[in-house]
């Protein structure tokens, strides 16, 4: 007989091993710790706390999302960087809430769910919001249950509503396990969101009781800065990198440099730091980057080097961004680079900044992440 995983679906004898004559699953072995319990939720009150108001688009598509909602149809809601797709949901969450659903949102990476978190607590201060994700796991119920993908398995058959943001990252993006996991989490609907929804998933939601949601303009009606195109060889990248952070230091803006890879966001910054004092560095590999970006955030640090672990959820005002090696196709498809471009720009008070992709030739990908942009910025 076929075995097939009961938790992540696969039948694949090449991650099919043999323990003591039965069969075990290799794919998501490492999907393994204590599950939630479920317990029938009771409705509670959910009072959203907003310091601002959603604009009339914001709250068309928020009424839309919780319609279908009830309506048991999935929504996928396609909106620019900056277009608060993130607020847009909270009244579903509210309502789900109210009604005694369990409720989840999931993002790919751990750096964001600990960002969402203590919006989430802003927004919903009488209710019980818990984070969940590596090395955080002790409490698994709430009344939001915030996670990373990965901790998905330990949510069978749960969420009434599960809110799924920035779908088109890694590691989610093409991860079989993981995209199983999430089906299998889900016992009701879902709300799924993206800035740059894959084919694949653009054609899923095409099908009966789904609907697509488009939201093409940021929130305060600004255009999304355009990137810049420099080539140049990678020892005059680093010459313009200096130069503009001794603008940017002038003018009072911090600045956020991207690097493809770990090597390369060490080996800049300490080729930068030289010169330019008062900057840091975040990769997945550094243990205290949730102070470090703190840090930043208050003005203690005026550059980051970072690798694409920044690439999403971060928002500061006046913030410029640089892409050192923009032509690296392995780490930079048209998708990351719209997300790096999108952290410019975002505030309502500082709408504009700079964004500048350097290589040493211009490729494909960077030349449609630039359309893409132009593309949206029509819609205004």
């Amino acid at each position: 007989m076929m075995f097939i995983c009961e938790r992540c679906g696969n039948s694949d004898e090449r991650y099919i091993g043999h323990m003591n004559g039965k069969p075990y699953c290799r794919k998501c072995i490492a999907f393994s710790g204590k599950s939630a319990e479920c317990f029938e939720s009771m409705p509670k009150k959910a009072p959203l706390e907003l310091h601002y108001k959603l604009s009339e688009e914001q709250s068309n598509i928020s009424r839309r999302i919780i319609e279908n909602y009830v309506n048991g149809v999935d929504t996928l809601v396609y909106a620019v960087c900056g277009s608060g797709k993130t607020e847009i949901s909270y009244g579903v969450l509210a309502y789900a809430i109210s009604h005694g659903q369990k409720v989840g949102f999931a993002l790919p990476r751990r750096d964001v769910v600990i960002e969402l978190y203590w919006r989430l607590k802003e927004a919903f201060p009488e209710n019980n919001v818990v984070a969940v994700y590596g090395q955080h796991s002790e409490r698994l119920e709430g009344d939001i249950v915030i996670l990373t993908t990965h901790q998905l398995y330990r949510y069978p058959s749960y969420f009434d509503l599960l809110v799924m943001d920035e779908i088109d990252a890694f590691p989610f993006k093409g991860s079989d396990v993981l995209i199983s996991l999430y089906r299998k989490s889900l016992k009701g609907n879902c709300v799924m969101m993206s800035a740059t929804p894959s084919k694949d998933v653009l054609e899923e939601f095409k099908a009966p009781n789904h609907e697509i949601l488009e939201l093409r303009t940021r929130f305060h009606k600004q255009p999304i800065p355009l990137p810049q195109l420099v080539v140049n060889l990678s020892p005059i990248q680093e010459m313009l990198i200096l130069k503009k952070l001794f603008e940017y230091k002038k003018e009072g803006k911090p600045c956020l440099i991207f690097a493809p890879t770990i090597n390369l966001c060490e080996s800049l910054f300490h080729k930068l730091k030289l010169l330019a004092k008062s900057g840091s560095f975040i990769h997945s590999k550094v243990e205290n980057r949730e102070r470090i970006l703190s840090d930043f955030k208050k003005g203690k640090y005026r550059y980051l080097v970072a690798t694409s672990v920044l690439e999403r959820g971060v928002t500061v005002k006046d913030l410029q961004v640089l892409v050192y090696h923009a032509d690296e196709k392995r780490v930079y498809d048209s998708s990351t680079l719209i997300q790096i471009a999108g952290r410019v720009g975002r505030k309502m008070d500082a709408p504009e900044g700079e964004v500048i992709f350097y290589g040493e030739r211009a490729t494909e990908e960077m030349n449609n992440a630039i359309s893409e942009i132009e593309y949206c910025n029509t819609f205004l």
